[in-house]
């Protein structure tokens, strides 16, 4: 961890720092979910629901935002609830997480602004619900998320449902072999689709056991190969809206964003309010479903990880 950087732009809460001083297991968590991903009060309920599925399998969760220009690596109860109902958020990315430092903003981390805020610190696993990805219609827009990227480039372990099914998803996992990044499904032979199981697309690796995954992030470490690995960690099967009957919906939302001109930024909150709204409010259940079972898996992954040498 670098101090320097620490003390000038970084606030670790005090149970993450005691936590990261006896090498114990921490988890990073997002703050996008809060403030554009879910309506309010879910949003709050989840956040301390995720963070209490962390404790109870053996780590420290740090969820990450940015407050008045501070990166805040774990949240205290009055951030949180704030942050659950606060207008003007920026929704951060690599590109303007110095600007909101700068600028003295307020900000919820998208997955490649969690990562890096959680190398940072010293954290090497995040859960999230999934990553973003190529969009459809990327021959026209070269709208691609720059989470894909920072896998490649950022040291963190990121545990997701896959990527979100709203995208272009056999580009999306062509993109992450061709940047490196391992992707690798937990329990399961098929690439999982965020809201359903499975996308029908074969996934590039499996393995059974978070001390299987510790491992591996081990031995990519010291190889020397840097950048992350991404964990595909299938929705529970109770919670699963099958692929088939998803794809209608996410169909009818992706046209209803084109012909709004929706772009950038903007797409993925429009479209997964547009399917908490088509789908009777099923999606937003799914995706809650999602989170905390990603959660569980790496915060016992963070566990095997301090066990774990290569």
């Amino acid at each position: 961890m670098s101090h320097a950087i620490d003390g000038r732009f970084l606030d670790i809460a005090p149970e993450v720092r005691a936590a990261l001083e006896r090498g114990g297991a921490v988890v990073a968590l997002e703050s996008t979910i809060i403030t554009h991903g879910m309506p309010h009060p879910q949003n709050v309920t989840t956040a301390r629901e995720v963070e209490a599925v962390v404790w109870e399998n053996g780590a420290v969760p740090a969820t990450i935002a940015i407050i008045a220009g501070r990166i805040k690596v774990g949240l205290t109860d009055e951030e949180l609830d704030w942050l659950g109902t606060a207008s003007d958020v920026m929704k951060l990315s690599r590109a303007d997480l110095p600007y909101a430092i700068a600028a003295k903003r307020h900000g919820a981390t998208t997955v490649a602004a969690t990562m890096i805020c959680a190398h940072l610190a010293g954290l090497r696993v995040f859960a999230t619900g999934g990553i973003g990805g190529v969009h459809q219609g990327v021959e026209n827009t070269m709208d691609i998320s720059a989470d894909l990227d920072e896998l490649a480039r950022t040291p963190v372990t990121v545990v997701c449902a896959g990527a979100k099914a709203i995208l272009d998803l056999p580009r999306t996992l062509e993109y992450l072999e061709t940047r490196g990044v391992p992707v690798v499904a937990y329990e399961t032979d098929d690439f999982p689709a965020f809201w359903s199981r499975t996308s029908g697309l074969a996934a590039p690796m499996r393995l059974d056991s978070p001390d299987a995954i510790a491992v591996l992030i081990n031995i990519k470490e010291a190889l020397g190969l840097g950048g992350g690995v991404l964990i595909a960690n299938p929705v529970p099967r109770a919670a699963e809206i099958p692929a088939d009957e998803m794809k209608a919906f996410i169909d009818q939302a992706v046209a209803e964003a084109r012909h709004r001109g929706i772009a950038g930024k903007a797409v993925t909150p429009f479209l997964l309010s547009f399917l908490f709204e088509s789908t009777g409010g099923r999606s937003l259940a799914t995706n809650i479903a999602l989170v905390k079972n990603n959660a569980a898996l790496a915060a016992r992954l963070a566990a095997s990880l301090g066990r774990s040498t290569p």
